[in-house]
């Protein structure tokens, strides 16, 4: 007996491209394609989108899709030799049956993909690797679990990131709260580094920087949607914050002109210091996006309750 068929509930989309649509009682969904493992919506029990996807996608491989959740992987950004954010991004997964040591999934609120190396990789990046990703839908709640396994004969290292494109009103009433004193590395300023002097990030132009050592919780507080997004991680010590801002938004061929103004971009990684991998060894990243309501008399979360889970 092989693993049990998972109740999946997968469709074709216009684009030809596979996707697995995931619900939960409460009513929420998820859906994600096996074109890069990515997530391209997700979506509250009031049917409201959380994920920003850009007008100008281009649904086509080998091109990655602009907005979601997107894998990065073994690179991230232009910091290596590969394509930028790495192949994993643009590749078909497969569904994965043997998970373990996860238990198998046997419901409808998640999927199990795995990505392994190809002929056609291993000339770019020749490294024996499985690369699983588990993603899992619960009320209010979306978990990534990330793992890398090294299947090769020798060790190998790589980065890995999550790149989170949350839909958001407005960017510039749009705060990130959990990031204030950390160090950051500066991509616009040809990564030097810095240390953060302000209470809270807000936005008021374009901004690109990699946080350092950030805590395992993170709010991006939505004034206007009175909604806190609060981003936890594990094994994923960076964050990134990206929101491209006019000139970039008409420079970016799958970008429209105006969408900087309803997104941003706070990613998981492990990118300052690869991750080294003996073979048979695994690596494991978790990534949890939650929601909370921020509909308080004052118009405003208290983020220490949010940041240290008193709410």
């Amino acid at each position: 007996m092989g693993p049990r068929q998972m109740p999946l509930n997968m469709v074709h989309d216009a684009n030809r491209l596979p996707r697995i649509i995931l619900t939960e009682p409460a009513g929420s969904s998820a859906e994600v394609l096996l074109y890069g493992g990515q997530v391209v919506s997700w979506k509250n029990e009031r049917r409201d989108e959380l994920l920003f996807m850009s007008r100008k996608a281009i649904w086509k491989p080998p091109k990655a899709i602009r907005g979601g959740i997107s894998v990065c992987f073994p690179q991230f950004g232009n910091l290596g030799s590969l394509e930028q954010h790495g192949f994993a991004r643009n590749r078909l997964w497969s569904l994965d049956g043997d998970p373990s040591p996860l238990p198998p999934a046997n419901n409808k609120s998640c999927v199990d993909l795995i990505l392994k190396s190809t002929e056609e990789d291993l000339k770019t990046w020749p490294r024996g690797f499985e690369l699983r990703l588990r993603v899992s839908l619960s009320a209010g709640k979306l978990t990534l679990i990330s793992r890398v396994r090294n299947i090769d004969k020798k060790a190998f290292c790589f980065m890995f990131a999550l790149r989170n494109y949350l839909s958001v009103s407005d960017i510039s009433e749009v705060r990130v709260e959990g990031l204030e004193t950390l160090d950051y590395l500066d991509n616009l300023m040809d990564r030097q580094r810095f240390t953060e002097q302000a209470d809270a990030i807000t936005f008021d132009g374009e901004i690109d920087r990699v946080y350092l050592t950030t805590p395992t919780k993170i709010a991006i507080i939505d004034h206007e949607k009175k909604r806190t997004f609060v981003l936890q991680k594990d094994g994923m010590p960076e964050a990134v914050v990206w929101n491209p801002w006019d000139k970039k938004a008409k420079a970016l061929p799958d970008f429209g002109d105006e969408d900087y103004k309803t997104m941003l971009c706070v990613d998981s990684g492990a990118i300052e210091t690869p991750i080294v991998l003996k073979p048979f060894e695994e690596w494991t990243g978790y990534q949890e996006l939650s929601t909370v309501s921020s509909s308080y008399c004052s118009g405003q979360l208290d983020p220490r309750k949010v940041l240290h889970g008193f709410h």
